[in-house]
């Protein structure tokens, strides 16, 4: 079962009407090479499909030898790399291609932003369009489920998350064992080996304490005491953690004012079935006691999902102050600037005191279990 992804329509129209490279970000398992072959098969371009971690188009796409890499794609319309970021040098390699053959269309995926981004930024500057790959959201769930489907929908994405697999798995002890292979997949193959991280168990611990502080402001001192190492190296795996798209994270908003709490942030995960098994709690609703915690990363998501995916530039933060005054989510988009309140179940919030006295422009809303659709859709 192939669910149509929100990007597809945007990449086929570039790579019919642009000669830019397409770099297609995101995690492992999230639907990139299913997504980019769909986008194949539509376009009815000669594709050469590549597997970069094979170690012949290593040697090739990192030799910086033009005759090389136009020896192999010769006679194609469309050069595909998957997994791209395996590549040594792959960005110098594109532009020496891509200025030689400007009519050769290219899609490149990655899983790890650490290696494949830090490679063709320089490079390619002006060269490419890049676009992320989520978790399916449930702006995408829409082609499948009608509304009261979507709203009976949240609970096993609480608990289970959105990768695409689990879509074609039936039984829920499966989908619990694929959760599992795939987080430590995250760990083992991307982030321990790409960046060479020497201490495995350390890199373990801290993102359990983080899935343990999801919802909440994280100290780098403190976890840095618990894990027994420097802050300089819980900032580094940190963000590592984030490049590799396992974490995300949320700052505070201030404008200066002193009361207000700035300097920290809130930590998510991209997926709440990665993060659920990290701690290896797929409980069901009714029996947890961090469905706030789980409700605020699920909305921070699928908001996050949809904000990429309609291409919108918003800054987004949370809100707090040393009174203990707080939103869970403030956004400033085209001059405006919105607070938002989530709750879990049915209660109506009011604004705080203190946001509507100090942003006299801004406005407030919530968002709780009767009205998510309307915010994430």
């Amino acid at each position: 079962m192939y669910i149509i992804r929100a990007i597809e329509q945007n990449i086929i129209n570039d790579l019919k009407t642009k000669n830019e490279i397409i770099v297609v970000y995101g995690a492992r398992q999230v639907g990139k090479t299913t997504l980019i072959k769909q986008i194949i098969n539509k376009i009815n371009l000669k594709t050469l499909q590549i597997n970069a971690e094979e170690l012949k188009y290593q040697s090739v796409f990192s030799s910086r030898d033009l005759a090389t890499m136009q020896a192999l794609v010769e006679g194609y319309q469309l050069l595909f790399i998957d997994e791209a970021q395996s590549i040594e040098n792959i960005g110098i390699n594109l532009k020496i291609l891509h200025d030689a053959h400007p009519t050769l269309k290219i899609i490149v995926s990655g899983s790890s932003s650490f290696e494949l981004s830090n490679q063709i930024t320089e490079p390619l500057t002006g060269r490419t369009k890049t676009y992320m790959l989520y978790p399916l959201a449930f702006l995408e769930l829409q082609n499948l489920y009608n509304t009261f489907e979507l709203q009976e929908h949240i609970n096993q994405a609480l608990i289970l998350g959105g990768y695409p697999k689990l879509y074609t798995i039936q039984n829920r002890k499966e989908k619990i064992t694929h959760l599992s292979e795939l987080a430590s997949s995250y760990l083992y193959k991307d982030v321990l080996q790409f960046v060479r991280v020497k201490h495995s168990k350390k890199l373990y611990d801290l993102l359990r304490l983080l899935a343990f502080q999801i919802g909440s402001t994280v100290s780098i001192y403190e976890l840095a005491t618990s894990l027994k190492t420097s802050s300089e190296t819980i900032d580094r795996y940190i963000d590592l953690l984030e490049k590799s798209f396992i974490i995300f994270r949320l700052s505070g908003f201030s404008k200066n004012l002193r009361k207000e709490i700035s300097k920290q942030d809130k930590i998510f995960f991209y997926d709440l079935g990665i993060r659920n098994s990290i701690i290896n709690n797929f409980s069901s609703i009714e029996n947890r006691t961090d469905v706030g915690q789980l409700w605020e990363n699920f909305l921070l998501l699928e908001r996050k999902k949809k904000t990429a995916y309609k291409q919108h530039q918003k800054s987004i933060y949370f809100w707090r102050t040393y009174t203990g005054a707080e939103l869970d989510y403030v956004e400033e988009y085209e001059g405006k600037l919105v607070g938002y309140e989530f709750k879990w179940g049915t209660k109506t919030p009011k604004a705080p005191k203190s946001w509507l006295e100090n942003y006299k422009t801004a406005s407030f809303e919530y968002v709780n279990k009767e009205n998510f659709l309307d915010f994430i859709l």
